[in-house]
């Protein structure tokens, strides 16, 4: 029962935060979670996959249009029509998420890696060891957490920043579980900006 209520909050939270991404990209506020005052750097990575999310978007909206045709039943093609509205709605939500929640380096040499709302590990400046450029191109999906403590944090399948750490960082995987790394791998759209900016950070610390 408890588990019940715990995914049901998940999601409604998840939801929330989905329209409230929307909102801020329509109306162009800035970042969340990025303090241009106090130094913060944000680090984009939603370029990566705007051509797949475009596709989703344009399959779904094909999808929808499709079945509102062939589907005969009235509830059915109600039924049909909510959710392929809501499946385009989640495309653009989802991918507006990840362009107004980019992971920050702080001025102080942290690192807050996110995607979206689904994912977000926070990393003290004391336990970054080194960082560099490093492109892969995982499997597993988005979110990969590996038995030797990696985690590789994917976008358009790829990732070009490493981060070794000195001690493992603690973080919630998209579905509630929680979990531990200690090598960080993700993709920023500028992966030189982004090494420059951790070790620049690195050294005032």
């Amino acid at each position: 029962m408890r588990r019940a209520a715990v995914a049901t909050y998940r999601l409604t939270r998840h939801e929330l935060v989905l329209t409230t991404s929307l909102l801020r990209w329509v109306t162009r506020r800035p970042p969340h979670g990025v303090r241009p005052a106090a130094g913060d750097l944000p680090v984009p990575y939603a370029s990566g996959q705007t051509t797949v999310f475009l596709l989703f978007f344009f399959v779904s909206v094909v999808e929808t249009v499709a079945l509102a045709f062939l589907i005969p039943w009235p509830l059915v093609h109600r039924l049909l029509l909510v959710l392929g509205v809501w499946g385009c709605y989640f495309v653009v939500a989802l991918h507006a998420s990840c362009v107004v929640r980019p992971h920050v380096v702080g001025a102080d040499g942290s690192l807050r890696l996110r995607y979206g709302a689904l994912v977000g590990v926070a990393v003290p400046a004391d336990r970054i060891a080194s960082v560099r450029r490093d492109r892969r191109f995982p499997g597993g999906g988005l979110v990969r957490v590996g038995d030797d403590g990696e985690l590789d944090l994917a976008v358009g399948s790829q990732t070009n920043v490493t981060v070794e750490l000195t001690e493992p960082v603690a973080f919630t995987r998209p579905l509630g579980r929680r979990a531990s790394a200690r090598v960080l791998r993700f993709y920023a759209d500028d992966p030189d900006a982004t090494v420059a900016a951790l070790r620049t950070a690195g050294t005032r610390t």
